[in-house]
């Protein structure tokens, strides 16, 4: 998901208790709610939520705490956790020997100090094709595990405090795994983990497939069931299908994408690589993203997902303001036109279709900044939240958790819970 408009050898002993005390944190959960919040399905005497099994909807940090540190390190991850989110969403990419790391893309250059290191200068590539988009940077498969250690991440938005880039590392997953079950213990509230599998088609034409990998960890930690504090994503349908194929018992989570939005029309539009999945890219399907919502996708996505995780468009359109030349407004006067002089339109029935065949729906990406909020919402991060969850969505990807744990502490009194 992406910035548009502007995830030793104990004792014997201690291996008891800490799985005893494992598994009084991690309780059988419905699709959606979790009862690391502490609030029932009816709420404190209320009535239940609009969301599908009527808990409160989740919040996930979106690639940690991301809004404030650089994203996919146990840093980011450690302050997600610590603002009340209930979920960690890391992102897997491979290395070059095969290790799953915490990346949202292969080229490196985004998020880490790579470009800045003269030791890796001859690797760097021109023009290399990444789901039909030629890019150019470095890229994780050209590198092992070790080295990538060597790198320090960086915050990807240049508009946020720049102040901690590169004290952090690289993080792999079995190192986020550890983390959440960690916290699980020491807080006494399931801390999930939302992995992606990332560019999969793309992995696997390098002779790095991603999900043996991924079914194989889960498995080792014991979360390879319905009731795993687990949730597994990817925008390539061929993936999930794999991977419960292969026997993954995971609730798994259907991505929907897009490129932007046409503020003049406020319908959403599609380029590569945010057009379509890559897999269906390959194999000829010219369908879009946009047909996976329609009622026959939504009945597609049911056969082999439980949810799905969709753009906030799909949700909520918005429009630019028309003058009489058939022009948009600058609304705010501040020279351009963009997210900041559009209004928010009347809702779409996706979450209602959805929930009626049994999915779930958790949306991405909410942001604190000004420029990326709707005019609608009048400045106010919160204010786009309450929308969402008035809405019955089953949980957000925040890259501020604590905003999200406000608004939703706001919104469960307001329903009188």
């Amino acid at each position: 998901m992406r910035y548009l408009l502007n995830v030793c050898i104990a004792p014997p002993l201690l291996v008891c208790v800490l799985a005893l005390t494992l598994v009084s944190v991690f309780p059988k959960v419905g699709l959606a709610g979790d009862p690391a919040t502490g609030i029932s399905a009816a709420g404190r005497g209320g009535k239940s939520l609009s969301t599908l099994d009527g808990k409160p909807p989740l919040v996930i940090g979106h690639r940690g705490a991301s809004g404030y540190l650089p994203e996919h390190t146990l840093e980011a991850y450690q302050l997600a956790i610590d603002q009340g989110a209930e979920v960690i969403e890391p992102d897997f990419i491979s290395t070059r020997d095969g290790v799953l790391i915490a990346r949202h893309d292969p080229n490196l250059a985004t998020s880490t100090d790579v470009a800045s290191r003269p030791e890796f200068a001859d690797r760097r590539r021109v023009d290399w094709p990444v789901d039909g988009e030629k890019q150019t940077g470095w890229f994780a498969h050209d590198f092992t595990l070790a080295e990538i250690k060597t790198l320090g991440a960086v915050i990807t938005d240049p508009e946020r405090p720049q102040e901690n880039n590169g004290k952090f590392r690289v993080v792999t997953m079995q190192e986020i795994f550890d983390l959440a079950k960690t916290q699980s213990a020491k807080l006494g509230r399931a801390i999930y983990v939302y992995p992606e599998t990332k560019n999969p088609t793309y992995h696997r034409d390098l002779g790095l497939p991603l999900e043996d990998k991924l079914i194989a960890a889960l498995s080792a930690e014991g979360w390879n069931s319905r009731s795993a504090p687990v949730f597994v994503q990817s925008f390539e349908p061929s993936s999930l299908k794999e991977m419960r194929r292969k026997g993954l018992k995971t609730r798994m989570v259907q991505l929907v994408d897009g490129d932007d939005i046409d503020l003049k029309t406020g319908k959403i539009t599609y380029a590569i690589p945010f057009d379509r999945p890559y897999d269906w890219c390959k194999s000829g399907d010219d369908r879009l993203f946009a047909d996976m919502v329609t009622p026959s996708g939504l009945a597609e996505i049911g056969t082999y997902a439980d949810g799905i995780g969709v753009w906030k468009p799909y949700i909520v359109p918005l429009k630019g303001r028309m003058g009489r030349a058939g022009q948009l407004v600058d609304v705010n006067g501040d020279g351009k036109v963009d997210l900041r002089d559009a209004a928010t339109q009347p809702p779409t029935a996706l979450v209602a279709q959805a929930h009626k065949r049994g999915l779930f729906v958790h949306v991405f990406t909410f942001r604190n900044e000004q420029r990326r909020l709707a005019s609608s919402y009048m400045g106010d991060p919160q204010a786009e939240y309450l929308q969402f969850f008035r809405l019955g969505v089953d949980g957000v990807f925040t890259e501020f958790p604590d905003t999200a744990v406000t608004a939703r502490s706001v919104y469960l009194r307001e329903d009188g819970h």
